[in-house]
């Protein structure tokens, strides 16, 4: 698919007092070691890691997160979704959010090369609004002051093909450092979390779902 727009953003959109109430929401849950989608697949999530599987897991991911799907924080983050939608042209057809994922990073957190999209539509009983429909947008927050962290810079690879194996085309998104600042770009786009280097840096990332392309 030809893209004129890789990501959509919007600098420091959402104020600095819902970041915060956000963060402070998270803080009140307990959080998880996230897992990459291929564990997701291979195990049950709710199964304890054994030591073989944190050492590869942190070769690819290190974080945590805290699954949210608050109505108020959808009434924060679904207008600009829309939005990106249409003014970067794009108009991919949607109809439901996932529930978003908190994501805490400290020292060394990152997260390798991937794609937010799996390579088949969802097909889990349990979860109706899901069937038949795959990840098409995919959104993530700066919740965090970037005077707090240093690293965990949000990088993408605009080609179709692994960048894990040949060299990646690096394409920067400086745009998500401020506070509040909010980047959208389809789920297909290989991305990457650059390692923390100092401090934490706090985010928000939500998949809007919809039927397969035609």
């Amino acid at each position: 698919m030809t893209l004129n727009d890789y990501f959509w953003y919007f600098s420091s959109a959402v104020p600095i007092h819902i970041c915060n109430e956000i963060i402070k929401y998270a803080q009140h849950h307990e959080s998880k070691v996230a897992i990459t989608g291929k564990q997701t697949k291979l195990r049950n999530p709710q199964d304890p890691l054994d030591k073989e599987e944190i050492k590869i897991l942190r070769q690819k991911r290190k974080s945590k997160i805290v699954w949210m799907d608050d109505r108020w924080i959808y009434k924060e983050i679904h207008p600009y979704l829309m939005g990106a939608n249409h003014s970067a042209g794009w108009n991919f057809e949607w109809s439901w959010s996932e529930a978003c994922q908190f994501t805490s990073y400290t020292a060394t957190g990152h997260y390798g090369w991937h794609q937010d999209s799996w390579d088949k539509p969802y097909d889990d009983p349990k979860r109706p609004a899901y069937r038949g429909k795959i990840r098409k947008l995919s959104m993530t927050l700066n919740l965090s002051d970037p005077a707090t962290y240093t690293g965990g810079e949000l990088e993408f690879d605009p080609r179709n093909h692994d960048p894990q194996e040949e060299k990646a085309r690096i394409l920067k998104c400086p745009q998500i450092k401020p506070q509040g600042s909010i980047v959208i770009f389809p789920s297909f786009l290989w991305h990457r979390i650059r390692p923390i280097r100092s401090g934490k840096r706090y985010s928000l990332v939500c998949w809007s779902l919809g039927w397969p392309f035609k």
